[in-house]
């Protein structure tokens, strides 16, 4: 008998009954996670209005959806919706801190504010929330880029049970508290700065010929060379025209602040439900490779007494038999539990589909013209920014 062969066939079997187990887990790069309740940091006096800073929180990054097998069921449509009610949560909550001055939400890729946020969605399921956050000023300096992790298991969802408390507001506190932090760093010096910047940055988008002069650019970071007289003509324009920008984005804003209160209902209960599904779905995976390892090791157990097995008597026949026949029992009352999976797959499907279509993009008329808010709200606001030089040119005659 070859008992060093036999030894390495056990050491096999045992890494290979190991490798199933571990299957699925993977390694999660470094994030600030968010440990039980985090409060809410707010101004304890209110803050002089020449201190405060316009935020704008860009709508998040959809990010991309998973490859593998446990995240079947997340769709596109899905990130989309949270892409807006994720960022418009976040806006909310720094609303609330008393630490901004006006706080607005708005598309992508736009240039104008004097501090501006950008999220992207790392991983969203209904049980962990991950988000990567930056923030940059409108001298160019970036605040810091962060990822935050939140999980939220169903128990959260049931002692909960009311709508308007997010199940990762915490989360949203503590990206609003990191913001403050930074924020109360800054002297009065760097906040006047960062205000002139904007100004300037905007009406230099706005006029290039006529005022990028008053900036210079470094490897990204502006400073001011020059200011306008306080009585320039053209510079009054460029802030009159500034405030209707802002009162469209503020048109907007109550659209998308709309979208959210409609979405919460249904995205909350897609959340809820999703959870429940995916616990229910990691105890059948597990019961079900439990399964299986106790039947293989039942088979090689009587593989072990057939090869151990000095004497062919009618004892070890009987034992070797029960344990190939309990050991494929098993395996296959494994391999039916897989098969259950299935359905709660099929279910957290059913309920992503049912979301997509209740959370669909809204639309809405602004000043007589049709604006749906989905992606095409970008480019109705890259038009809007457009139209504006055009009243810029038609109130200053000057050449477009």
């Amino acid at each position: 008998m070859n008992w060093p062969m036999v030894e390495r066939f056990w050491k096999l079997a045992v890494l290979l009954s190991l490798l199933a187990l571990v299957q699925g887990c993977s390694t999660l790069g470094p994030t600030r996670g968010v440990d039980g309740e985090a409060p809410l940091n707010r101004a304890t006096t209110e803050l002089p209005e020449e201190q405060l800073l316009d935020v704008w929180v860009e709508l998040f990054d959809p990010g991309e959806l998973p490859d593998d097998d446990d995240d079947v069921g997340l769709s596109m449509d899905i990130r989309e919706a949270e892409a807006r009610y994720l960022a418009e949560q976040l806006r909310t909550t720094m609303e609330g801190t008393g630490y901004w001055g006006a706080v607005r939400l708005v598309p992508r890729n736009n240039s104008g504010s004097e501090l501006l946020v950008r999220g992207s969605i790392v991983e969203s399921d209904g049980e962990r929330l991950e988000l990567e956050i930056s923030a940059l000023d409108a001298t160019g300096r970036e605040w810091f880029r962060r990822s935050y992790r939140d999980e939220a298991e169903h128990p959260r969802y049931r002692s909960g049970g009311q709508y308007g408390t997010d199940p990762f507001q915490s989360l949203f506190n503590t990206i609003a508290n990191d913001l403050s932090e930074f924020r109360a760093q800054l002297g009065t010096a760097d906040i006047t700065a960062i205000r002139r910047v904007a100004a300037l940055r905007f009406a230099a988008d706005l006029a290039p010929d006529a005022f990028t002069g008053y900036l210079t650019e470094d490897k990204g970071r502006f400073s001011v060379t020059r200011l306008p007289a306080t009585d320039d003509p053209m510079y009054r324009r460029v802030l009159a025209i500034r405030d209707r920008d802002n009162m469209l984005i503020d048109t907007l804003n109550g659209h998308f602040g709309n979208f959210a209160r409609q979405m919460e209902p249904p995205y909350t209960e897609w959340r809820k439900a999703r959870s429940e599904e995916a616990e229910a779905l990691r105890a059948i995976e597990f019961e079900a490779t439990k399964r299986k390892l106790l039947g293989a090791a039942a088979i090689l157990g009587a593989i072990a007494v057939e090869v151990v097995g000095h004497n062919n008597n009618y004892s070890t026949s009987a034992l070797r038999d029960t344990l190939v026949l309990g050991g494929a029992y098993a395996i296959k009352t494994g391999f039916d539990k897989s098969s259950e999976t299935g359905i709660h797959r099929e279910a957290i499907i059913e309920l992503d589909e049912s979301f997509s279509s209740e959370a669909g993009p809204l639309v809405v008329e602004v000043d007589g013209e049709t604006h749906e808010l989905t992606g095409s709200a970008e480019v109705q606001y890259a038009k809007w920014r457009a139209l504006l030089q055009d009243i810029y040119v038609s109130e200053t005659g000057l050449t477009p």
